[in-house]
């Protein structure tokens, strides 16, 4: 088939470790003149079926709901990373209104209140996030990050980056830092000393 993108196959197969379908889309510039039904030149694959994603599933600790509207946009950033985007807007802002006690208002505003509590590295990422996004220039995309709007080259892929590494800062280093420090104030109360006074 054939649109103004090129020229449109599907291939599929059996993957060989756990014997099911596989299903690709593909998109070509060009196709073989000799078969007339297979693809050549510049091309392009999509995964139609298993949905598959570079990034990991977040750790369990990470609450419910941040972490469907995480896969959700992992799932979709290659079909459509305006949807993605914006459901990891909204994931990150769920994230800097819970933990980082930041006042609700725009994203852009929000993102700034946080960089103040947060170290350096994570703050300059989050920051990327808002110059990316350029909320400042399209207040819409701030006011209502649910909203499907357009976004820049590379953003739903920066801010499941960002994601991953707040999921770790604000929930998954407490808890095993917290699981430490159980683990040791058990062995001082086995030999009759008291607990850590410093609680996580």
């Amino acid at each position: 088939m054939e649109d103004k993108e090129g020229y449109w196959f599907t291939n599929y197969g059996t993957c060989s470790s756990c014997e099911n379908i596989i299903i690709d889309l593909i998109v070509s510039d060009k196709i073989s003149r000799q078969m007339k039904t297979m693809p050549s030149g510049v091309q392009e694959v999509f995964r139609v079926y298993p949905q598959t994603t570079s990034f990991d599933e977040p750790n369990e600790i990470v609450p419910e709901c941040l972490r469907k509207d995480f896969i959700e946009a992992s799932l979709i950033m290659t079909l459509s990373p305006k949807a993605s985007a914006a459901l990891s807007r909204r994931c990150l802002q769920s994230i800097l209104r819970d933990k980082a006690g930041v006042k609700k208002g725009s994203l852009d505003r929000e993102i700034q209140q946080a960089m103040e509590h947060l170290p350096s590295h994570i703050a300059g990422a989050i920051d990327a996030v808002r110059q990316i996004g350029n909320f400042a220039a399209h207040p819409m995309k701030s006011d209502s990050t649910g909203e499907i709007v357009e976004v820049e080259a590379g953003e739903a892929q920066w801010n499941l980056d960002v994601l991953e590494s707040l999921f770790d800062f604000y929930y998954v280093q407490p808890s095993l830092l917290a699981e430490k420090q159980n683990a040791l104030n058990k062995k001082l109360a086995d030999i009759g000393k008291p607990p850590m006074k410093t609680s996580i």
